[in-house]
């Protein structure tokens, strides 16, 4: 058991194994590792690289063969911790994801996630063997290990292209459902003895999934009720609520011997999508907690890595990552997506966009645990595959997007509205801002057209605030106060998004505020 290092009192620092002044270098080692890491993300954001590797090779340099000459080889605390990072990870993740985007993609999705990594897992494990060499145990953790898709990186990459609503929700849902049977099937085969057959497994994760989905959506749901009809004394509470609901869905489908990381992105999708009070707030507060987990995953995972020992395992690496890619993604992307008729350009940014990030260094972490044979190798293996193709496809998929022609260019900017309820009034005070690119620019208070019981009560402007009249004409950079009553607060939202993405004819163009949405 795991125990954390006392803080002496006065006098009683011989004794501890951590002294204040330990505390005092420790917490500047880590300020300066989340400083740097902060001032990477620009870099990696105009490189088109990950940020994932920037952190990485942070952890390398701090590590026994870096200039930090830290000693650290414990690959349980390392798994413990990147769990739990994970389960973050997703949780952001869920909350950022639009229904509206990953509705029609939900069987595609869910496809790529069984029946592709059940694809992916065979023709990897068959190259590792064939190829490697590799006996038949440790080519199927492998397989198994790098077949899951890296929810944290594709969420990282893709957001920053202008793809299809089409492609990125089916990518995003994929990488928040493959966990799931990966982790069973890693588990499975680092267990002692006999792989179970394959109906055996393939009931597990039927189960495991089930179990997840019901507690996911339960949770979910059930916070976002409370949460919604219940108004907490300060608006920091409500961030804190939310990741704390979506952190218990998690500990309560896997308590209840279901996947949990399922049932955290579902729980986190619900309450993403349910118009929660202080909602900017809210995601802000948890994408600060998705970064800070992403550098600590990566450092440590990094930390964990030995350099030296790295040189008998690129080619092994290599070759299985060239597998991986070119044959083993492909063809499960193009046996899953068989039944819906989805166009091979898609077909092709998918197959490339199967981008491996934390999960799979962290999934190699379970046969060192368990003590499987050459499980060092198998770490040593993935980490390099990680490396090296993330360096290969996060910097190649806009170029890629492009020569397909699927990037969406020129649509308007989507409002950021935050709601703070008004409990004595039965109403809600509607607080937004107009971006740049917004089609509200030059429309007029009155052309809003707002549902009665709705209205513009302030407008700020360079610094100053005034109430607007009906033809006090709007401009970008403006923040705007609403007060609207319960009954038509959605429409409200709905009409300011509407307006937002198709200007005063918006009704007119047939632009709604579920269109608006997307």
């Amino acid at each position: 058991m795991y125990v954390c290092p006392r803080i002496p009192r006065t006098g009683q620092g011989r004794d501890s194994p951590l002294t204040v002044h330990h505390l005092d270098k420790l917490l500047l080692v880590c300020s300066v590792v989340l400083l740097v890491a902060v001032a990477a993300v620009r870099i990696s954001s105009r490189s088109g690289l990950p940020s994932l590797l920037v952190y990485l090779g942070i952890g390398v340099l701090m590590g026994q063969d870096g200039i930090g000459n830290i000693h650290f080889a414990n690959a349980e605390l390392t798994q413990v911790i990147g769990y739990a990072a994970l389960v973050v990870i997703l949780a952001e993740g869920g909350l950022s994801t639009k229904w509206k985007e990953i509705e029609p993609a939900l069987p595609a999705a869910s496809t790529l996630a069984l029946v592709g990594v059940a694809i992916s897992v065979g023709i990897t494990a068959a190259g590792a063997h064939y190829l490697i060499g590799l006996g038949w145990r440790q080519a199927l953790i492998i397989g198994a290990v790098v077949s899951s898709t890296d929810a944290a990186a594709v969420f990282s990459v893709l957001r920053r292209i202008p793809l299809p609503s089409r492609v990125t929700g089916t990518l995003e849902a994929e990488s928040g459902f493959n966990d799931a049977p990966v982790v069973i099937l890693v588990v499975a085969f680092s267990q002692a003895g006999p792989v179970s057959h394959w109906y055996v497994l393939l009931g597990e994760i039927a189960l495991e999934l089930a179990i997840g989905m019901a507690v996911g959506l339960a949770v979910g749901w059930l916070g976002s009720f409370g949460l919604r009809h219940v108004a907490l004394p300060a608006s920091g509470l409500y961030p804190i609520a939310v990741m704390a609901i979506a952190v218990t869905a998690y500990a309560g489908g896997a308590l209840a011997h279901g996947s949990g990381f399922l049932a955290v992105y579902l729980a986190s999708m619900v309450l993403g999508n349910s118009k929660l009070p202080h909602w900017p707030a809210t995601r802000g507060f948890a994408e600060g907690l998705g970064w800070i987990a992403q550098i600590g995953m990566f450092v440590l995972l990094g930390l964990l890595v030995t350099p030296h020992e790295l040189g008998d395992d690129i080619v092994p690496a290599l070759v299985i990552g060239l597998v991986l890619t070119m044959v083993a993604r492909p063809v499960s992307v193009m046996v899953s997506l068989v039944p819906f008729r989805v166009p091979w350009q898609d077909q092709t940014l998918m197959s490339w966009a199967g981008l491996r990030g934390a999960v799979p260094i962290i999934l190699a972490t379970i046969p060192m645990v368990n003590g499987v044979d050459a499980s060092h190798r198998i770490f040593n293996i993935v980490f390099v595959l990680v490396v090296v193709y993330t360096l290969v496809q996060g910097p190649t998929l806009p170029w890629l997007a492009r020569t397909l022609r699927l990037g969406e260019q020129g649509e308007a900017s989507d409002l950021g509205i935050e709601s703070a309820p008004l409990e004595r009034l039965r109403g809600h005070l509607l607080s937004m801002s107009i971006p740049e690119g917004s089609r509200m620019h030059g429309v007029e208070v009155g052309e809003l057209r707002l549902p009665p019981g709705a209205a513009v009560t302030l407008v700020v402007r360079e610094g100053k605030s005034f109430v607007p009249l009906p033809t006090t004409v709007l401009r970008r950079g403006d923040e705007l106060l609403v007060v609207a009553t319960d009954p038509v607060r959605d429409a409200a939202e709905r009409r300011l998004r509407a307006i937002g993405h198709g200007g005063k004819l918006a009704g007119w163009l047939g632009t709604d505020g579920a269109s608006a949405g997307r």
